[in-house]
């Protein structure tokens, strides 16, 4: 089975052009989204509640994990403890893991996390704080697809029954990862697209980098090589994900619409779309 979503639903007028109802809207077309808020903050209960609520029940979400979990520093200042911290993680998506609602969990770890004995120690104590919950692991330095530790990297993750992410982004010099088309997980596999935006991805030359990092359009022949990729891993996967997060210039649910016709599939249990009267 291939799914495809979205990080996020509040940027794509496309499909979400009502402020009001950008989830339920959402919900319309997409049977997954990655939640990418709870980077920045672990949400409060009222939000959790609210998003369970308006979503049909098959619905899924993937939320990004806080920022200080996978070693983002700077960032958020943070005085309570990394143990105190993936438990009250846990405990605020307990309502949505009752309910079926995950998908899995994405631990994103930034470029200064590299192949090293103290990270690897680092992912086993992310497993056991995270217990039996599914975690997709996405690698931002070259070092875990090295030559030396590719295959290392892989075995790994299978151990651990972490779901790989297999990256799409432009193979710029210092923060980037190749593109690796290979499952983990029987169960689980994500691709995540990030555009191939070169320019934006070397982040040097401007303050506001992160507006065009994923400043992409897809076309029809990178598409193709997308629609490839998620159909082997098919075969190695029960369940491929695909999340497009070029969103800077709005192409991601354009982008994600062609996927789905090419891969000529359809989503079962999505909520009823908004009728326009002019249409």
């Amino acid at each position: 089975m291939i799914e495809i979503g979205l990080t996020g639903w509040s940027d794509h007028p496309l499909i979400c052009p009502d402020p009001k109802r950008k989830l339920v809207d959402y919900a319309s077309h997409f049977p997954i989204v990655e939640l990418d808020s709870s980077f920045y903050a672990i949400p409060p209960a009222k939000n959790i509640t609210k998003w369970i609520e308006t979503t049909p029940d098959t619905f899924q979400f993937i939320p990004k994990a806080y920022a200080p979990l996978t070693g983002h520093k700077g960032q958020i200042k943070e005085t309570r403890s990394l143990e105190e911290l993936f438990k009250i993680y846990r405990l605020t998506f307990d309502p949505m893991v009752k309910r079926g609602k995950i998908k899995a969990f994405l631990f994103q770890f930034p470029p200064t996390f590299v192949c090293q004995k103290e990270e690897v120690s680092y992912l086993r104590r992310v497993r056991r704080l995270m217990g039996d919950l599914p975690i997709a692991v996405e690698f931002r330095n070259q070092s875990w697809y090295s030559d030396e530790f590719k295959e290392g990297t892989l075995a790994f993750l299978k151990e651990m029954q972490f779901i790989h992410v297999v990256v799409d982004q432009p193979q710029t010099p210092h923060n980037s990862v190749p593109f690796t088309p290979v499952a983990s997980n029987p169960d689980k596999t994500f691709i995540r697209l990030h555009g191939r935006n070169y320019e934006g991805w070397l982040g040097d030359d401007t303050k506001d980098w992160r507006t065009f990092r994923t400043l992409y359009d897809y076309s029809d022949e990178d598409l193709e090589e997308i629609k490839q990729a998620a159909l082997d891993l098919e075969k190695e996967s029960k369940e491929v994900t695909v999340i497009f997060n070029n969103n800077s210039g709005g192409h991601a649910a354009k982008n994600a619409k062609t996927l789905q016709k090419m891969l000529g599939i359809e989503f079962d249990g999505l909520a009823p779309q908004q009728m326009n009267l002019f249409l």
